[in-house]
């Protein structure tokens, strides 16, 4: 997608998200030739920044779920990026977001096949470790984009947005649409949900500013990621509140369902609605005037920059270590954080301007 945020994301939001990816073929460097470059500093273990670039690499994407629009768009970009590097895109996974064995399954296949790096949104952390640890011993590079692993089982992690900026982002994004005046609730997912609560965090730290003095945060609801018991607690939001000037829904099942709620009630364009969500599910109401704008990452992005994350690992321009630097083509400069982190940037805000630039 062009961009536009949100992470995640998607890479779901976490609240939000799966994804899937289309096929390709395969070739590239050999490990006997990873082997011959013993002598270089990237076989040392050290990050050689100068290094050229190499080409006729094969990079093997494994999303959560092939053939779904949100890792599909993802993976366009990874695979769009390899082929501007010189290099080969190859797509292997599960059609199902719930078969781990499927998943770790395919991480053996790309090893077996000796690809020179994979980029894999794992679908249960622990249960891949295992299988990528041994693929990093046979030589190739691992990038988790969209959903992560453990630090030790990978050399990097792409990430969505940082936590903050979603957050900040969609108070911002509401205070807005409403003046920076009134009151507000937010419709978040289950209680327990980490990502969730920890967007609310910042979220309430952002409301701290002088600027929303005139805002006030009433209510933070869950609708357990369930379409119709958020749309139930919308409905109990505005009633329980009767001046309530704005929601904000971190989900995207969440969003969707209060957009779904309040385009058919007197509150359409009164009260704001914004959140974490999807451009294909907050079309028609953005464009019936329910929702004025909203976040999420761009996945194209995110599956651009694991791509280009997988090149610059496998070319011995980063090893992942906190600090180190890297090109990321027309996309810029990216640095590595923590525990081998890297974040995609500031989410992206659609609204009737740019919506239609984008599908998933």
């Amino acid at each position: 997608m062009r961009k536009a945020s949100l992470s995640r994301t998607c890479a779901a939001l976490a609240a939000v998200t799966s994804l899937a990816l289309a096929a390709t073929a395969c070739g590239g460097t050999t490990k006997e030739d990873v082997k011959n470059d013993g002598g270089s500093a990237a076989a040392a273990g050290q990050a050689d920044p100068d290094a050229p670039t190499r080409k006729g690499l094969t990079v093997g994407f494994l999303p959560k779920q092939v053939n779904n629009p949100y890792f599909t768009t993802a993976d366009k970009g990874g695979e769009k990026a390899l082929k501007e590097l010189g290099s080969t895109y190859k797509e292997a996974g599960p059609s199902s977001a719930t078969d781990t064995a499927g998943q770790v399954s395919y991480v053996n296949t790309l090893t077996q096949q000796q690809v020179d790096a994979m980029a894999v949104s794992a679908q249960d952390p622990g249960a891949l470790c295992t299988a990528l640890k041994q693929a990093m011993k046979n030589g190739i590079k691992v990038v988790t984009y969209d959903s992560d692993t453990t630090a030790g089982c990978r050399n990097a992690f792409v990430s969505q947005a940082s936590a903050e900026d979603l957050g900040r982002t969609e108070v911002q994004l509401l205070a807005e649409q409403i003046d920076h005046e009134g009151e507000i609730a937010i419709l978040s997912a289950a209680q327990t949900a980490t990502n969730q609560n920890t967007w609310i965090e910042f979220m309430k730290d952002e409301l701290e500013d002088p600027k929303y003095k005139d805002m006030k945060l009433v209510e933070v609801a869950y609708g357990n990621d369930d379409a119709q018991q958020s749309f139930q607690q919308t409905q109990g939001l505005l009633q329980k509140h009767p001046d309530l000037k704005g929601i904000i829904s971190p989900t995207t099942v969440g969003i969707k369902a209060a957009a779904q709620y309040l385009s058919g009630s007197k509150y359409k364009g009164k009260v704001k609605l914004t959140g974490l969500g999807t451009p294909n599910d907050m079309r028609k109401y953005v464009k019936n005037g329910t929702v004025e704008a909203f976040a999420l990452w761009d996945p194209a992005k995110l599956g651009e920059l694991a791509a280009r994350t997988a090149v610059a690992l496998a070319s011995g321009q980063i090893t992942g270590k906190e600090g180190e630097t890297f090109e990321a083509g027309a996309m810029g400069e990216y640095t590595i954080g923590e525990d081998g982190v890297i974040n995609l940037g500031k989410p992206t805000v659609f609204d009737a301007g740019n919506i239609d630039d984008f599908d998933f």
